[in-house]
């Protein structure tokens, strides 16, 4: 019996110290950009343009002072080995044979992007050309950090009037451009990423996890998660449909300041009569987490309807994965009596991890 209180110890303690250890060195305000790449890709009959913002480290060479910007003259110095960069690791084939001519056009100042895109990034308008009409055009994209754990790449990819979205990933490098390009492929890619978004958001997970420690009976449990779930998902949506807009780094200091009040409220009652009604509201906040990178497509509203239908299915799975599994371990857990006294511990600690990502997201909107 003995050895098992041990290994119970160590398993909580082992999960509680990687979770935190993630927590406190997850990016702030910029946390959703970190792996993330955007494409805005303009097909026409023989030409093809593509504005790219990427993690300015992924050409760190052309970044001479440092600063996390490629600047014009850098830009200038550096096009050929750009150009060498962007054709190495990113192609259009024309019906999977004939591959386009690259120029790369100008870097984007910081005043000519969209405010969102954080400072480490930088901005690059490609162009390439065909000799003949294109048929069934062929994306092959593989330009992704090596140092980040889920990089992908947001691609908006408009043809004739049609547009479409798409997900590359190391594991999913090629797009192929048809008249008639199946929904399944928008709505797996789109889904996976949702999925990814909810277990790699380790506030969202931190905060799932304090609204079970106090343990309940599962209806009551599910009422809870139901009423988040719902809330997150109407603000994501509207978010992401430009209907609600605020700022990426307000959002991100409330969702810190979510975890904190939840900790507490463990701490000091007993009784949750309106807990429900308190996650709703917190749910609210959560449910902008991400929905500034979503608003950056720039497709029709019906393909973002799609795109945003399956990445929130993503992330609700996602959750239910998340909670199933932390209810069993806490319901395993509850049993034994010095549960309670380590519970408090994990409770102070939650204070402090929200405390320590306040306190950068608030210090990164100043």
């Amino acid at each position: 019996m003995k050895k098992d209180f041990y290994y119970l110890r160590l398993s909580l303690i082992s999960l509680l110290g990687a979770l935190c250890f993630a927590g406190v060195h997850t990016p702030i305000v910029s946390a959703h950009w970190a792996d993330l790449t955007v494409a805005d890709i303009m097909v026409e009959n023989t030409t093809a343009q593509m504005t790219l913002t990427i993690p300015t480290t992924l050409v760190k060479f052309a970044d001479e002072n440092g600063n996390g910007q490629i600047s014009v003259p850098e830009f200038k110095t550096h096009q050929k080995e750009l150009e060498d960069v962007f054709r190495d690791r990113i192609s259009f084939n024309n019906n999977n044979s004939e591959s386009a001519k690259l120029t790369l056009e100008r870097v984007l100042e910081k005043s000519a992007r969209p405010a969102e895109i954080p400072e480490m990034h930088s901005t690059f308008l490609l162009q390439y050309s065909w000799s003949g009409p294109l048929q069934n055009l062929a994306i092959n994209y593989d330009l992704f950090p090596s140092d980040t754990h889920t990089p992908q790449c947001l691609a908006t990819i408009s043809q004739g009037g049609t547009t479409r979205n798409f997900v590359f990933t190391p594991e999913s490098t090629i797009f192929t451009l048809t008249e008639e390009s199946p929904w399944q492929e928008q709505f797996a890619s789109f889904l996976k990423l949702g999925i990814e978004h909810i277990f790699t958001g380790y506030d969202h997970i931190l905060f799932l996890i304090a609204l079970l420690l106090p343990g309940g009976k599962l209806p009551e449990l599910l009422k809870i998660i139901t009423a988040f779930t719902i809330a997150h998902s109407l603000t994501l949506s509207l978010a992401a449909l430009n209907i609600i807009t605020l700022p990426t780094a307000l959002v991100e200091s409330l969702i810190a300041l979510s975890i904190i009040y939840i900790a507490v409220e463990n701490l000091w009652h007993k009784q949750f009569r309106h807990r429900g009604w308190i996650t709703f509201i917190f749910g609210l906040v959560h449910g902008l987490g991400f929905a500034n990178i979503l608003r950056e497509l720039t497709g029709s509203q019906g393909n973002l309807v799609l795109s945003l239908a399956s990445f929130n299915l993503g992330v609700e799975l996602g959750q239910i994965a998340i909670v199933l599994i932390a209810f069993l371990w806490l319901r395993v857990l509850h049993k034994y009596t010095w549960f309670f006294t380590v519970r408090r511990g994990v409770y102070f600690s939650m204070i402090l991890i929200g405390t320590i990502w306040f306190t950068e997201r608030a210090i990164s909107a100043i």
